[in-house]
């Protein structure tokens, strides 16, 4: 009886927390979910663009990718986000400090870029490696009936090779959401940095945290759930179509 009584005076607790702090709550995660959003769209872009550059028959385009990729993948996203937001005004580059989204544009510009550059040759490996698996002689019927390389890579290649990266993506975009995160070390209100405030205010460690890893595990069960839905269409469409 006695772990009920605590269990329920737990979760009021955190209720309390919540609804006594829910405007800073939601701010932080609208924060995060524009920070995760706009990395998944750019990194998706920029990518599959250097996963282009690293399967290439051009050496220069070849080895930049490849050492982009080894580069960005043995080093820490944290040091990272530091290099960004400290190194942009060691290159003279002074980013405006409007507000923006309620927060400051400089730190979340920092963070999205620094979030970006990381995810960016993760894609690249995943797109790189779906390519890859497609049979070399698909490329060879393509080219035979008169595509030219890059229309048979945007026509043919790619669409096929979607299906297999698909479910990697999702895991990408879901690691996306955790690691945006780790911006909060440069002062952006998203979640955690949130969680850190509301903490010192309340004189609660608990409930803070609670809350927001019941936030977060939202955001990745939605997104989670909507890559399961497009790898379903994907495999009706493949049925049909076969």
């Amino acid at each position: 009886m006695g772990i009920i009584t605590a269990i329920i005076n737990a979760l009021t607790s955190v209720v309390d927390v919540f609804v006594k702090y829910d405007d800073l709550f939601l701010h932080a995660l609208l924060m995060t979910v524009m920070l995760s959003l706009a990395t998944v769209l750019i990194s998706s872009v920029l990518g599959s663009l250097m996963a282009l550059m690293k399967i290439s028959g051009n050496p220069i385009l070849r080895g930049f990718a490849t050492a982009y990729v080894s580069f960005i993948r043995g080093t820490p996203l944290m040091v990272q986000i530091f290099m960004v937001f400290y190194g942009l005004p060691l290159l003279g580059i002074n980013l405006p400090t409007f507000e923006f989204l309620g927060a400051d544009f400089s730190r979340f510009f920092s963070g999205l870029l620094a979030l970006v550059i990381n995810s960016v040759a993760y894609v690249c490996e995943i797109v790189r490696g779906g390519i890859q698996s497609i049979d070399e002689g698909q490329m060879e019927a393509a080219r035979s009936l008169g595509f030219n390389k890059r229309q048979a890579m945007t026509n043919i290649i790619f669409p096929q090779a979607l299906k297999n990266i698909l479910p990697a993506l999702g895991n990408e975009f879901v690691s996306v959401i955790k690691e945006s995160s780790q911006v909060s070390i440069i002062g952006l209100a998203e979640l955690m940095y949130i969680t850190t405030t509301v903490r010192s205010i309340s004189f609660r460690s608990f409930e803070p945290l609670l809350i927001v890893s019941i936030l977060y595990f939202i955001l990745t069960s939605v997104c989670s759930l909507l890559i399961k839905k497009m790898e379903n269409k994907l495999a009706v469409s493949n049925r049909s179509s076969n």
